[in-house]
């Protein structure tokens, strides 16, 4: 489905842009972003790889739908079961009060979340964290093991900006199971739609209230 290519350029110039990408960005956007800007700015980031991701040696648009055929309905099945329930008590422990909030008080703002966030979310973090990830810096980790704790990291360190222990936990858990998709079974399809299931979960069972701009401010 995919390869692993060799980007053009030195490996030092593509580790330093895979620090910038990857660490300087989202740590900068956590501690100096305003709320406001937080869109502008990954919609920044995010044209930037994937103006990357396009000019990576050996990357193919085409070969994205390789798997659209074969997902595995019984991990999707399983991650909508897992997420649902973690979901669940979570917001039970932490903020019963919200527990379904947006499907009781906002039912049409949950629908339109439900219905875009498949496009406007997933398919871009996936693009960015798994094929950008993979086809352009791939070839400097040799360690698939490595590679694949190193991305969980990454697209955890992502949602720093909204300064919760939980968001990076599960995020890390997600970016686990969302790079095992694409890299160990070559599958993006199925990487986008176990990430647009996770999310949809989120906020239809509560835990938007954990994944908003009004949390992108410095906690001190």
């Amino acid at each position: 489905m995919f390869q692993i290519a060799h980007a053009d350029g030195t490996r030092a110039r593509l580790w330093a842009e895979f620090a910038t990408l990857y660490l300087v960005a989202p740590v900068a956007m956590a501690l100096v972003l305003p709320p406001e800007l937080m869109f502008p700015a990954l919609f920044s980031v995010m044209a930037v790889g994937l103006w990357l991701l396009n000019r990576s040696p050996g990357f193919r648009w085409s070969a994205l739908l390789d798997g659209a055929g074969r997902i595995d309905l019984r991990l999707v099945l399983g991650l909508a079961v897992v997420t649902a329930a973690t979901c669940v008590a979570i917001m039970s422990w932490v903020a019963p009060g919200n527990l379904f909030g947006l499907a009781r008080h906002q039912p049409r703002l949950l629908v339109m979340i439900l219905l875009l966030y498949p496009i406007l979310s997933a398919l871009p973090q996936e693009l960015i964290y798994r094929a950008l990830y993979y086809a352009r810096y791939g070839a400097l980790l040799p360690d698939r093991h490595v590679g694949l704790m190193l991305n969980a990291a990454a697209f955890s360190l992502a949602h720093l900006m909204y300064w919760s222990w939980i968001v990076a936990l599960m995020t890390f858990c997600g970016g686990l199971v969302f790079a095992h998709s694409y890299v160990r079974q070559r599958n993006f399809p199925q990487a986008v739609v176990l990430h647009a299931i996770a999310g949809q979960l989120i906020f239809a069972i509560g835990m938007g209230i954990f994944f908003y701009s009004g949390n992108v401010e410095r906690p001190f």
